[in-house]
């Protein structure tokens, strides 16, 4: 006769690592409060708003130059760029809405732009450039702080592979996706559908993107 298996018992959260999690930065602090110790949503929101002005995200913040830059670039390869310090501030939890992230941002909106190639020489940074993985990021960040990204996506539905991802390789004659590309432009996706609302069009081509995903058999790498 058949039986059915057990039911896994979800564990238990460790107190100990919780406690050390919350001895730590205002960015970790909160998201272990809405997470994992089932926090009032206020004493969420007023840790969150820490973040602006305590720890790594307010030090970030005062990183910023004049030009509105980080790192003296939109984009580098020292990991200390326009782009990789505003998805840091995303990953923070930085509030769009606070003084702090609007002003960093309307700075970088209005000063900060791409340089090198022809392509994209003189973009504004919210613009974009040309590959696909940095302009999801690109997007992700500028639709998660209120700016206006449609250019982008419209853009990424466009380079949107056969197979149901995407790949910065694609210009170079790939026929298959990457899922570190095709992650970065899901993540701008649906900060772009969380902003503005769904559309068919953008919510279509963000399944096909799961589905590949899924279909490459991501979850059991």
């Amino acid at each position: 006769m058949a039986t059915n298996p057990p039911k896994r018992q979800a564990p238990k959260p460790d107190r100990s690592v919780i406690r050390w999690l919350l001895d730590s930065d205002p960015a970790v602090r909160w998201q272990v409060m809405r997470d994992l110790t089932n926090a009032p949503a206020e004493e969420v929101a007023a840790e969150r708003a820490r973040v602006a002005t305590e720890g790594a995200g307010a030090r970030l913040l005062a990183l910023q130059g004049a030009d509105g830059s980080w790192g003296g670039a939109a984009w580098n390869r020292g990991w200390d760029s326009t782009m990789h310090v505003l998805m840091l501030l995303r990953d923070f939890g930085l509030d769009p809405a606070s003084d702090e992230a609007r002003r960093a941002v309307g700075l970088v909106r209005d000063h900060v732009t791409w340089q090198g190639w022809e392509a994209y020489d003189g973009n504004p940074f919210f613009a974009g450039e040309v590959e696909p993985c940095i302009n999801g990021q690109v997007g992700a960040v500028g639709a998660y702080f209120g700016q206006d990204v449609r250019g982008l996506v419209d853009r990424l539905l466009t380079e949107q592979l056969p197979d149901g991802g995407w790949n910065c390789e694609a210009a170079n004659g790939s026929t298959r996706s990457s899922f570190n590309t095709t992650i970065c432009v899901l993540e701008a996706l649906l900060e772009h559908e969380r902003a503005v609302g769904s559309s068919a069009e953008v919510t279509e081509a963000r399944l096909r993107g799961q589905e590949y995903l899924l279909e490459r058999r991501l979850f059991r790498r």
